[in-house]
């Protein structure tokens, strides 16, 4: 007797069969329109089905890292184009032996933004092995946008600690793979930078934005416009760098001309080290990790 299906399967026998035939009746040699609506690529990729598309971008995520147990993140924002202080030493050393001028500003400031990776690096460190700790439901996983620079430092001091970490990766032109610091499980890939914000959001109990370009201002203004207009819990939000983050933005202005109310800066918090941003989370929570839900 045929045992019944298992509720917990994750995918219908039946249907898989249906996308994996090859033989000479397969299901993709047939015309488009007798094909399974989901198994029909040209029909998924029609300007109709995008908000199909945005919807499962939405889903697979989702159901992926509540497989996984990740339940909480701390978002880490920061610039892609950032060396690790390896890298950088050995640009300079090169810039040096070549005696090119320009070649060895550029190195200079590339061994001076290192400094951001390995803090991001120690950060990422420091929130992965205090949460192992704690309650399994209640732990923070750190979670980047899969990239080289700011977001590999985060991945790799998490996969220093043998702690897993997540990767919202988003696909551009000419855009290189995930850094190979990312949990290969909790890799997941985008198409739509909507879909993607919304999960960075959605698990997030914190953020840190280390010096960044127009992504990472973007993220940023995101996230500080969803807490504004309370669209979103309050989180701590740091901006990691206070000398880059006061150069580059002087919200005294936006006070001074009334587009912002006073009480909007305190959305935020300037912090220079690394344990001075997980203490920063800690207090947030009174010390401990924030109740499910």
């Amino acid at each position: 007797m045929k045992s019944t299906q298992d509720l917990k399967d994750t995918v219908l026998p039946s249907t898989w069969n249906a996308l994996t035939d090859v033989g000479p009746n397969a299901t993709l040699l047939q015309a488009q329109t007798y094909r399974l609506a989901f198994a029909d690529p040209e029909f998924l990729l029609r300007r109709e089905t995008r908000g199909i598309r945005f919807q499962l971008e939405m889903l697979k995520p989702d159901i992926e890292q509540a497989r996984a147990g990740v339940h909480h993140t701390v978002v880490v924002f920061g610039s892609a184009r950032f060396l690790s202080p390896e890298q950088a030493q050995a640009q300079l050393q090169a810039a040096q032996n070549a005696g090119d001028p320009t070649a060895l500003a550029r190195a200079q400031q590339a061994a001076r933004n290192a400094e951001h990776y390995a803090q991001a690096r120690e950060f990422a460190r420091r929130v992965s092995r205090a949460c192992q700790s704690w309650p399994e439901q209640e732990r923070f996983y750190i979670c980047t946008g899969g990239g080289p620079g700011i977001m590999e430092a985060a991945n790799r001091g998490a996969h220093d600690c043998g702690v897993p970490s997540v990767a919202l990766h988003i696909s551009l032109p000419g855009e290189q793979s995930a850094n190979p610091y990312v949990t290969p499980q909790l890799n997941f890939q985008f198409h739509y930078f909507a879909a993607r914000k919304m999960h960075f959001m959605m698990r997030a109990k914190a953020l840190v934005a280390f010096p960044g370009g127009f992504g990472t201002l973007d993220e940023l203004f995101e996230v500080l416009t969803l807490v504004q207009t309370q669209k979103a819990q309050p989180v701590p939000i740091l901006l990691f760098g206070s000398n880059y983050w006061r150069r580059l933005l002087d919200f005294d202005v936006l006070i001074e001309q009334g587009t912002i109310s006073k009480e909007d800066l305190g959305i935020f918090r300037y912090v220079d080290d690394p344990e001075e941003a997980w203490q920063h989370i800690c207090d947030f929570y009174k010390g401990s990790p924030p109740i499910s839900g």
